[in-house]
């Protein structure tokens, strides 16, 4: 580790007041440092020069090349990945300070006051946080992009809205943290391939009333398109979430939003203008076509250009600022 480096770590260790937490930090590029806490919120602050911050599972909580001052919040969970993978990660919470370089300085972590405004996301792997690279949810990408507000993210791998309702490391557990005023984004889809529209609007319906039940705010998502193109370069009804029994599963979300009163971000759509736009070739970087000749999962660059579809949405209902 560079001297500086060292000892601007160990002055910030030293700085912690007496009901803060200590801080361990080796390495230098990166720079891997490691608290140890129990599951919860918690507020870091530090100084950066040129680097960027992931937290726990790859979650991209400052983007690459960052100086001077940030503060942010990290959810420490067990497991820190996908809830149903036990032994995701490790105890505690884990910042890594990515580039050629990064300079570390004051940091400090506390736990997170109890009114903290937060974003839980209810979703399949296209939302989780991925703990093997080079598959990357974009509820990873989207906490670099915002300020005040602290992720929590319950998506998981293989998971319909109905398989999110009955395991009980799921809804069931994320539901008892909601508080008054927390957004919970509802993106199911990829999994409901022989779902009937009467299930898929029921499950929905279900996830809608726990969440309004603890008080919070849900905001259906319909699920982004994956990337299969017809001859003429549209996307197939198929890559537009039109299951295996005909039914469309985003007009039926859409539809159920409005039944419920429920803001829904149409990101079926959003994301087929995105795709479309750049076509068969130029859309590849979005997914692991060109490593894994995957058209459904994403890269980190296509997570956080989804990620940022899902919050522009989410700043024009006035839900995010």
């Amino acid at each position: 580790m560079h001297a500086f480096l060292a000892a601007a770590l160990t002055t910030a260790a030293a700085a912690v007041p007496a009901a803060g937490i200590p801080v361990t930090c080796t390495g230098t590029a990166p720079v891997v440092c490691h608290a140890d806490v129990a599951p919860g919120n918690y507020r870091i602050s530090v100084t950066l020069g040129d680097a960027g911050v992931r937290a726990e599972a790859r979650r991209m909580v400052v983007a690459e090349g960052t100086s001077g001052h940030r503060t942010f919040g990290v959810n420490v969970r067990d497991p820190e990945g996908e809830p149903t993978k036990t032994g995701s990660g490790t105890p505690g919470l884990t910042l890594t300070f990515t580039g050629a370089a990064p300079v570390v300085r004051h940091l400090r972590i506390r736990p997170a006051p109890p009114r903290t405004p937060m974003l839980y996301l209810a979703g399949d792997s296209t939302v989780c946080d991925q703990d093997t690279f080079p598959y990357t949810g974009w509820g990873q990408a989207i906490p670099q992009h915002l300020r005040g507000v602290t992720v929590a993210n319950y998506a998981d791998s293989g998971e319909s809205a109905g398989s999110f309702l009955t395991d009980p490391l799921l809804f069931d557990t994320m539901r008892p943290l909601l508080r008054r005023g927390d957004v919970v984004l509802i993106q199911f889809g990829h999994n409901d391939k022989t779902t009937t529209a009467a299930d898929y609007r029921a499950n929905l319906t279900a996830l809608v009333a726990g969440v309004r039940a603890g008080h919070a705010r849900p905001v259906l998502v319909s699920p982004p398109v994956r990337r299969i193109f017809d001859s003429t370069g549209v996307l197939t009804p198929v890559a537009r979430h039109v299951n295996g029994l005909g039914v469309d599963l985003p007009a039926e979300m859409a539809s159920l939003a409005a039944e419920l009163q429920v803001p829904y971000i149409d990101l079926t759509a959003d994301s087929a203008a995105l795709v479309e736009s750049l076509g068969p070739t130029d859309s590849q970087p979005l997914y692991l076509y060109r490593e894994l000749r995957d058209n459904t999962h994403f890269s980190e660059y296509g997570a956080d250009e989804i990620g940022k579809l899902v919050l522009s949405r989410l700043i024009a209902e006035g839900l995010m600022h």
